[in-house]
């Protein structure tokens, strides 16, 4: 098998000759084991989207279910499988976003709540964070921020680029959540007014950041950013694609800043990434705009019945099991107090953030400067600190989350307590690889770490 992976799969995000993939043989709950059995705590939850862990009984027995009933069927007739989800999650998302147009994934969600934007407001720029992450495909990479679009940036894709607010690392100079809420959105509204506010269809962020360092918005930010867009006629469009369906302790990352978007993405969560799917939930508002005018847009797979079916049994097991208030409880009383006790004692931890089970470690070289333990898209040598981080969480049994100068604590929301316990016990442990490359550290004579 690894064999004919080597001599056939093209990784994504990889160069092909310097990757060696982990051989899986299987997984089940928060755990995944490969063909030599060893067996890791997945703290990644694939790529932030088994929400409710690997081979949920339920989900497994929907999709055969659903395979056996009808397996796939053509996006333009309605079935019971893509009615019903459509039903449970506009149930759950915000406000009126009550019409909802599936994808594939997240990236074309992205792709297509860009679309409907332009031709609602018959505008063309839209503008999103530099800190941010929305996907692979064309228009998505060119509105993402971080260095994954720079080989792809067409720099003619009509997307302008902002700075989010981020105290802890601020472009703005700002002392307090408040400064930095009010700084960030002067600095928006005067892009808008630079830019020229007619010109503008969309602003696009995700509700939190997630793979670019799950930065939690200041209060009044969301708002704020809503405010504005009101009062240029400009679609608001918050991506939840990691951070929905349970992620954040809500169904939606929206609910804990009580912001309606005008569109809103979502993917991974929807259905624990079992079967392919994603979409867009849309206002009333655009959505009376396709009433009597065609969408121009469409997908083969659009509503996939073994995807809707998978995504129908996902929000029934997560409404039934309580997994949104569990991954709340968790969050709240064991993930932020360990997390935070950790920071105490390590000194590469320079700041912990997150929600739910949904959190950051901001790794740094020096805890008063704020230094990064690496430097801005290392690789090779200069990656060494995080490399060593990760292989010593990988030795104690964890997979870790790794990005930059950050490792994320995003496992299953349905992880429990004692497991939970358990991989934050071996992150303990593996930070002391990365306490050796702090100043402290390397002024002790510290090694590479444990």
């Amino acid at each position: 098998m690894y064999d004919a992976d080597r001599a056939h799969v093209f990784h994504s995000w990889s160069a092909q000759g310097q990757i060696d993939p982990l051989a899986v043989a299987g997984a089940e709950g928060s755990y995944f084991w490969d063909y030599e059995g060893n067996r890791y705590l997945d703290f990644t939850s694939g790529l932030v989207f088994t929400n409710i862990g690997y081979a949920h009984p339920k989900v497994v027995a929907a999709i055969q279910e659903q395979a056996a009933k009808m397996c796939t069927f053509a996006p333009a007739f309605a079935i019971e499988a893509r009615s019903e989800a459509a039903r449970l999650i506009a149930e759950r998302t915000p406000g009126d976003l009550d019409k909802i147009f599936f994808t594939n994934g997240g990236a074309d969600a992205v792709e297509h709540a860009i679309r409907m934007a332009r031709l609602h407001t018959g505008r063309a720029k839209v503008l999103s964070a530099y800190r941010s992450y929305h996907g692979g495909t064309q228009q998505a990479i060119n509105v993402t921020g971080d260095p994954r679009r720079w080989a792809s940036d067409s720099g003619t894709a009509g997307v302008v680029h902002f700075h989010g607010p981020h105290l802890y690392r601020t472009p703005f100079y700002s002392e307090t959540e408040e400064q930095e809420c009010e700084r960030a959105l002067a600095h928006l509204e005067q892009t808008i007014a630079y830019e020229g506010p007619q010109t503008v269809a969309a602003v696009i962020l995700e509700t939190i950041p997630g793979t670019a360092g799950i930065m939690m918005p200041p209060p009044g930010y969301l708002a704020g950013v809503r405010e504005i867009c009101d009062r240029y006629g400009i679609v608001f469009v918050l991506d939840e694609v990691m951070a929905g369906f349970g992620r954040t302790g809500t169904w939606f990352a929206a609910d804990l800043y009580n912001v309606v978007p005008d569109l809103m993405t979502f993917a991974k969560g929807v259905n624990s990434g079992y079967v392919p799917l994603g979409g867009v939930a849309i206002c009333s508002r655009i959505a009376e705009t396709f009433e009597q005018r065609p969408y121009p847009g469409g997908l083969t797979y659009s509503g996939h019945p073994l995807a809707c079916g998978a995504a129908v049994a996902t929000i029934r097991t997560m409404a039934e099991e309580g997994i949104v208030e569990h991954a709340a409880r968790l969050g709240e009383t064991v993930i932020g107090p360990a997390l935070r006790e950790l920071a105490a004692r390590h000194p590469s931890v320079g700041e912990v953030r997150g929600t739910g089970v949904f959190w950051a470690l901001d790794l740094v070289r020096d805890q008063r400067t704020r230094e990064p333990l690496v430097p801005y898209a290392a690789t090779g040598a200069d990656n060494r600190p995080m490399a060593d981080f990760a292989a010593a969480a990988k030795r104690g049994g964890l997979w870790p989350f790794v990005n930059m100068n950050r490792t994320h604590v995003v496992p299953p929301c349905n992880i429990t307590e004692a497991e939970l316990k358990e991989g934050l016990a071996v992150l303990d442990e593996a930070l002391t690889a990365a306490d050796a490359h702090t100043v402290t550290g390397a002024a002790s004579g510290g090694g590479s770490g444990a």
